[in-house]
């Protein structure tokens, strides 16, 4: 099975942090996306679909230092749904995408020259330099070596 969402959007205000007693931090955000359409007169449309992220730990931190208000951001993590319960006692539920990976896609310059790194891909996927570079990974084939069994 597969629960997984890509977004990319602007946020919709800065993100707000916070601290848990257990010291784990969590960081709330809107994302909005963007689809636009020709209606029945031929006018272009905007529908605007907002989406709550929820960052934890020290993707959460990362999201608080670097991110702000209307910053174009990518965000891939998994749809949750939580439970909970409003003043009066009533059961209420909330839908959000809890995020997995965050970059900005906003071009800015640092004090280093580069441009955007956030979060470098050795903060988020184990070492490859385990890796036997000696091993050659590649094959050629050609279209007489693969059978096409697609059904159309």
């Amino acid at each position: 099975m597969i629960n997984k969402v890509t977004l990319i959007g602007h946020l919709g205000k800065d993100p707000e942090v916070r601290n848990l007693e257990n010291g784990a931090s969590i960081a709330r955000f809107s994302v909005a996306t963007n689809e636009s359409y020709k209606d029945k007169t031929g006018e272009w449309q905007t529908i605007t679909e907002w989406h709550n992220v929820v960052a934890w730990r020290n993707l959460a931190e990362r999201v608080e230092r670097d991110l702000k208000k209307g910053s174009l951001v990518y965000v891939e993590g998994k749809l949750t749904t939580r439970k909970w319960q409003d003043k009066e006692g009533n059961d209420r539920y909330t839908t959000e995408v809890v995020a997995l990976s965050v970059k900005p896609l906003d071009r800015r310059e640092s004090s280093s020259g580069e441009q955007g790194a956030f979060p470098s891909s050795s903060d988020e996927f184990p070492s490859t330099s385990n890796i036997d570079s000696s091993a050659n990974l590649s094959t050629k084939t050609t279209n007489d070596d693969v059978e096409d069994d697609l059904p159309f």
